[in-house]
């Protein structure tokens, strides 16, 4: 079975929505299934620490998850036009797992959202990018032989899928922003399928 990673954190639900679309992608490829995490959030000083178990949703990802993952969809809503700090949180612990090349050779594939249309979901997706090239995986992004990439009026990129949430966080992905969620795990899922023959 080839298991693919969607590490995500959301804070407003919709970056948690695209995750599941990304991983409703990866279950439509034969032979592969997601395995769904989030990260816990970060303040500013020191609080009690979270559970190690989030009272809902997918569990907190471990360094383990990211060993055994074939590949790897990375979601993140926008911060000034980069990744939230947790995820970037989680992947500055990773160290150990650069040191050992545990990473090197597989496929990886970013999403994000943000609060306006111009709100760096472009620079947020490149952002991400960076530490996966430093691990030695190999981007995946969506190509524009997907109708969706060439005309849609909200999020979507060739760099992964992006969604325009609105300030409020109250718009609903459109039709073409779940069509490319969905295209970018499938996407994912077939080449580390491919790789790994």
């Amino acid at each position: 079975m080839t298991e693919i990673l969607v590490l995500y954190y959301s804070v407003g639900g919709s970056v948690r929505e695209m995750a599941h679309l990304v991983a409703r992608g990866v279950n439509q490829v034969a032979g592969a299934s997601a395995r769904l995490r989030t990260v816990p959030p970060v303040a500013p000083r020191t609080q009690v620490a979270e559970p190690p178990v989030p009272d809902e949703g997918a569990p907190y990802a471990e360094l383990a998850d990211l060993e055994q993952c074939a590949g790897l969809a990375l979601g993140s809503p926008t911060r000034f036009g980069n990744m939230a700090a947790a995820p970037k949180y989680f992947l500055d612990g990773t160290g150990a797992l650069w040191a050992k090349g545990s990473l090197v050779g597989k496929p990886a594939a970013v999403f994000t959202s943000t609060a306006s249309l111009h709100g760096g979901q472009e620079t947020t997706l490149t952002s991400m990018m960076l530490p996966l090239l430093h691990h030695g995986m190999l981007i995946v992004g969506l190509p524009y032989t997907l109708a969706e990439v060439n005309h849609t009026a909200s999020g979507g990129t060739p760099y992964g899928a992006s969604h325009w949430a609105g300030s409020a966080d109250d718009k609903p992905l459109t039709d073409d922003e779940r069509a490319l969620c969905i295209a970018l795990g499938k996407r994912l899922a077939e080449t580390a399928s491919k790789l790994s023959r």
